[in-house]
């Protein structure tokens, strides 16, 4: 009787553990007081100033933000940077040609003199954070405009930098937190000197492509290695030959044990953002009106380049980027209504709104909160149409070259006319380098595909709101069939080619700008897309102020009950530990928390863009040679899966383990829980990571590169 008591005992004490994810993307300063205890007993054993220090190492000078929107690691004394293939996949496309593809083919540096330097890559480094909100909040009013608010606001910040960037030695940002409830400042140091080290062949790096995407079982090699360099002194610099690899405050260990279910794992990185406290209306306008109409505009612009991209090799590496970075939110933004729906998140948050606004009512609070929700639900009501519209316009101008030339090349060109001789022979280089940029990755035929189609399907779907008075009138003279006016439009316009740009400068001409067709029609749907109604612009002011006090009320009354902020691109910890999936016949394995390269191999579709491998692998696979990266069970473990909280940007993640040692890299989340961004699921929420024995194996075994391994500090 006393071991069924003992038994039931223990199943009690266990399952808290096993059915709860562990929510929160939290600030590294409040580790100590509000998560150390819990982190400590899943596992973790660091102390918190190990994790966050300001007068000594620790695990926060390991973590950088790469190039200004994923996360990566220090994992050399030398400098060595680990992200996902992903994250440098610009960098990498922007290196490759045709005839040396490394996007294709992979690329290994024998040594440092192989790396190879992007025109344009940053890592950056977090120094340090503090608390500023009593001084901000200070010189803030009610009675203040959302204008003068801001303006207020921004001034004291242009303060806060200044005194803390000591010189222009830091780059310092001062964040709002809680919707404008809470202000902190953060101190980076950036370093522009980042070379390409290594990347596997993209059969490895992006195996699984678009379908497997967002999914789960993976079995991706989604990894690129980069070097930092710095001067003699280990301060920034730009790129020199004379530069040297940086040698890191701190970087982490390599673990090669290996993860099982239940392991404590710790993730550090910069998720881009969340909508933990989005309105219901906001959840409901995404969903019904905004999503639908950036997938659609995602998946015409997607369609057009891909035509071109089969064309050739050289059209696929112009188009690699774009493309894939539409892809990706295209199906991030279908999975997030297909979730948000089932789930029924918009209802779940009116109950809470519900039951806050009957709070906000009671005579104590009804001065300050009273109106709050309805104020707020007035607004999305209002806009509802106008978010459908600019998602639309939105989708054209990120897939279309020529649909934002008015902003870009366009506006340095109307600067060069209006200037001096004397300005002008300073502009004239800055605009060439600009226009050589642009034109690199520009091919006009698709271009005119993309625009033409893009425009076609704004005039025809954005129904309920006005749309661009140009595009308009271009649309009821053709029937909404744009193909003809912009193919006319490109070959007349200045920005169809470099060479006419270079003419340009040559010979400036005000009227020819002006009435020049593309710069004339993308001036006309970017002047539209900005404005709005004096209607709308009231109710946006009114908004801004009830959301920033929904937030402040929620938390008062407590009827909100989420203690962390919004991510919105600064440095979180979140915790959490190894955990499978519910049992899932997609997956081969016993344990729905991994794959293998069995099961990688298992996909396997020779000549398929997203399913092919390399023979090699397929050889290696057969002949079981993993070298000493093989798992106890002998396989060669390829992705595994984690319950921590993350989001975009948290790409290229660390995943640790309770002793700060590096055991994968994060690159995804996971259909189930698309929806997370918005609301928490904490049966469903999975981050997928790369295990690092895979890494591991993909640079030592299969690409011969063991020299890269070698720099690492590897930890059975």
């Amino acid at each position: 009787m006393k071991k069924i008591i003992l038994s039931l005992i223990v199943t009690i004490m266990l399952l808290p553990m096993s059915t709860k994810a562990d929510e929160g993307m939290w600030f590294l300063m409040f580790i100590e007081r509000l998560n150390h205890r819990d982190m400590e007993k899943l596992g973790l054993q660091l102390t918190a100033e190990e994790i966050y220090s300001i007068n000594h190492h620790s695990l926060k000078d390991a973590i950088v933000q790469f190039n200004g929107g994923c996360t990566a690691e220090m994992i050399s004394k030398d400098g060595l940077v680990l992200t996902n293939h992903h994250c440098g996949y610009d960098g990498i496309a922007e290196l490759s040609t045709p005839e040396h593809n490394l996007l294709k083919d992979g690329f290994w540096a024998a040594n440092h003199a192989d790396e190879k330097k992007p025109s344009s890559l940053y890592v950056r480094f977090f120094v340090r954070m503090d608390d500023c909100s009593k001084r901000i909040l200070a010189i803030v009013n009610p009675s203040m405009s959302e204008a003068d608010r801001e303006k207020a606001i921004n001034a004291e910040i242009a303060k806060i930098e200044k005194e803390n960037n000591e010189g222009g030695k830091y780059t310092v940002s001062v964040r709002p937190f809680f919707q404008g409830n809470e202000y902190y400042y953060f101190v980076y140091q950036d370093y522009k000197d980042v070379r390409l080290v290594g990347v596997p062949p993209e059969s490895l790096g992006k195996f699984g492509g678009d379908t497997d995407n967002w999914e789960w079982p993976r079995q991706t090699a989604d990894f690129s290695m980069f070097r930092v360099y710095a001067d003699k002194d280990g301060n920034p610099a730009d790129y020199s030959t004379s530069n040297v690899p940086l040698q890191p405050k701190h970087y982490l260990p390599v673990n090669l044990g290996g993860v099982k279910e239940g392991d404590f794992a710790m993730i550090l990185g910069y998720p881009g953002r969340t909508n933990r406290w989005m309105p219901a209306g906001g959840i409901e306008q995404n969903v019904k009106f905004a999503y639908p109409a950036w997938v659609e505009g995602a998946k015409t612009g997607m369609d057009n380049m891909k035509k071109y991209m089969e064309m050739s090799d050289a059209l696929r590496l112009v188009y690699a980027s774009k493309y894939a970075s539409t892809a990706n939110y295209w199906k991030n933004r279908q999975g997030m209504i297909d979730a948000l729906s089932k789930f029924g998140t918009a209802q779940s948050k009116a109950v809470q709104e519900t039951k806050f606004d009957k709070w906000a009512n009671k005579p104590a609070n009804k001065a300050k909160y009273g109106n709050v929700v309805s104020t707020i639900n007035k607004y999305y009501s209002l806009t509802n149409e106008k978010s459908r519209h600019d998602n639309y316009l939105q989708q054209l101008f990120r897939t279309s070259s020529f649909g934002t030339i008015g902003r870009t090349l366009g506006k340095q060109l109307d600067t060069y006319v209006k200037a001096d001789a004397n300005k002008r022979k300073d502009l004239a280089p800055k605009i060439t380098e600009m226009a050589e940029e642009l034109y690199k990755d520009l091919y006009v035929p698709a271009e005119k595909d993309i625009l033409a189609a893009q425009l076609k399907l704004y005039s025809t779907k954005s129904t309920g709101y006005a749309i661009a008075p140009m595009v308009k009138k271009i649309g009821d003279e053709n029937n909404n069939d744009f193909v003809k006016y912009v193919n006319a439009a490109v070959d007349l316009s200045i920005f169809s080619s470099l060479d006419k740009v270079k003419a340009f400068l040559q010979v400036p001409s005000q009227g020819m700008l002006d009435n020049d067709p593309l710069y004339a029609l993308s001036n006309d749907m970017l002047t539209h897309f900005a404005s709005k109604s004096d209607e709308i612009a009231k109710a946006q002011n009114d908004y801004a102020a009830s959301f920033r006090l929904l937030v402040e009320g929620l938390r008062e009354s407590k009827i909100g009950t989420i203690k962390y902020p919004d991510a919105n691109s600064t440095l979180r910890l979140t915790y959490g530990k190894v955990r499978a999936l519910p049992a899932d016949k997609r997956n081969p394995v016993a344990i729905n928390n991994y794959t293998d390269l069995d099961s990688q191999v298992k996909k396997y579709k020779k000549g398929d863009e997203e399913f092919d491998l390399p023979v090699k692998v397929l050889e290696m696979n057969k002949s079981k040679n993993y070298g000493r990266y093989a798992d106890k069970d002998g396989s060669l473990h390829v992705n595994f899966l984690t319950d921590n909280d993350i989001t975009g940007g948290n790409s290229g993640s660390p995943v640790l383990n309770g002793k700060g040692e590096l055991i994968g890299i994060a690159f995804d989340g996971n259909i189930e829980a698309m929806a997370g961004d918005v609301i928490f699921d904490k049966k469903l929420q999975r981050t997928i990571n790369v295990d690092i024995r895979y890494v591991l194996w993909v640079i030592e075994n299969f690409s011969n590169a063991k020299h890269i391994v070698d720099e690492m500090t590897l930890v059975k």
